[in-house]
């Protein structure tokens, strides 16, 4: 149990630490149905767990069938003082959110609602790809 252990535990710690010490800083807005056409995708359907990328991660379309886990980590504005819920979600991304774009991830109504308020509209993310 000693040494054995103590590795697995050494291993974990490594890997957890690395996968929030990698992860980037962002903001996440949201967008509505219909989620196709997309970008990537055409009239595929993906699901509801999708996001369109800013130019800060679309690499003229290098971005398309990638996955991020995306943390919300506070407010953008003094609307909603504590948007976040305390959960993560994976979304792969499907479409291109165009120079203009309010956020770093643009996620679907539905993914959006897993890590924040929807009232909030905006909020400052964490994202690494998975």
């Amino acid at each position: 149990m000693g040494a054995q252990n103590f590795i697995l535990l050494v291993v974990g710690i490594y890997f957890f630490i690395n996968s929030v010490a990698f992860a980037d800083e962002g903001t996440a807005t949201y967008y509505t149905a219909p989620y196709v056409p997309s970008s990537c995708y055409g009239y595929q359907d993906n699901g509801v767990m999708i996001a369109a990328a800013s130019d800060t991660i679309w690499g003229n379309r290098a971005a398309c069938g990638r996955m991020y886990r995306v943390t919300c980590t506070g407010p953008t504005n003094q609307g909603v003082l504590r948007p976040c819920t305390g959960k993560s979600v994976v979304v792969k991304v499907v479409d291109y959110c165009p120079p203009g774009c309010r956020g770093t991830i643009d996620l679907s109504q539905e993914a959006f609602s897993q890590i924040a308020n929807l009232d909030a509209g905006k909020v400052k993310i964490n994202f690494n790809q998975v």
